[in-house]
């Protein structure tokens, strides 16, 4: 470990999750919910918590996805919600309006040492619009059944891939859309109890394509890098 003074760890040390090798758009348009400061990280399924997440840290964390919150006004950007996604479920209008973005750069609270940008401001600076990019938030287990819960049951470990699509879980991390179960096919894992979206709006199916795995984390880079599609 890096004593005073020093670093070796290189880009590992980062304050930031996301680490940027490509950028589409660095979107700064949108005022931050009030539960962006505030929520619980997982915010939203407590159970099979992802091994990436810092769950000592309130807010929004980087890396994490940015969602529109209708349910907070107009122009309005957070993460999933906790409860407040309880009220969007029951708001068709809300429901319709409550899409993907992109990732987070910062986390909304900042950091120890560092000044607090978000908190002064009110902004969550977003990544979008293509580009490649290296996160290391990610779902580690199945935080719910997925379509086929005999092989892909809650709390498998989730094996990335080269190629998978990746949507946004209900805490408002990546994860893929699509896994290989224990009997060697493929399980559809875009399904109400896995993605916002479809959670939100009580329907399978709903999640928006985020992007495209490159290269799985492994061993030796606790990363995933994957393509934007949003």
């Amino acid at each position: 470990m890096p004593l005073l003074g020093q670093a070796s760890g290189g880009f590992t040390e980062s304050s930031s999750a996301l680490r940027i090798l490509h950028v589409g758009v660095r979107n700064t348009v949108g005022v931050l919910t009030d539960d962006s400061f505030t929520q619980t990280n997982p915010p939203t399924v407590a159970t099979n918590v992802s091994a990436q997440v810092d769950q000592g840290t309130f807010g929004v964390l980087s890396g994490s996805v940015c969602f529109a919150r209708p349910d907070a006004g107009s122009n309005h950007i957070g993460g999933p919600g906790d409860q407040t996604v309880i009220v969007v479920t029951a708001n068709p209008a809300f429901a319709i309006g409550y899409k993907v973005l992109g990732v987070f750069i910062n986390t909304a609270t900042g950091n120890a040492y560092e000044n607090l940008p978000g908190q002064a401001s009110g902004k969550g600076p977003y990544v979008s619009a293509q580009g490649t990019y290296s996160n290391q938030l990610f779902e580690t287990l199945l935080i719910a059944d997925s379509a086929d819960a005999v092989n892909s049951p809650a709390g498998a470990a989730i094996v990335y891939r080269v190629g998978q699509d990746l949507m946004a879980s209900r805490n408002g991390y990546m994860m893929p859309t699509e896994v290989i179960g224990t009997d060697g096919n493929i399980d559809d894992c875009d399904v109400i109890a896995m993605s916002a979206e479809s959670f939100v709006r009580n329907a399978n199916g709903s999640a928006t394509r985020m992007g495209v795995v490159k290269m799985p984390p492994d061993a030796v880079m606790n990363e995933v890098v994957w393509d934007a599609r949003i």
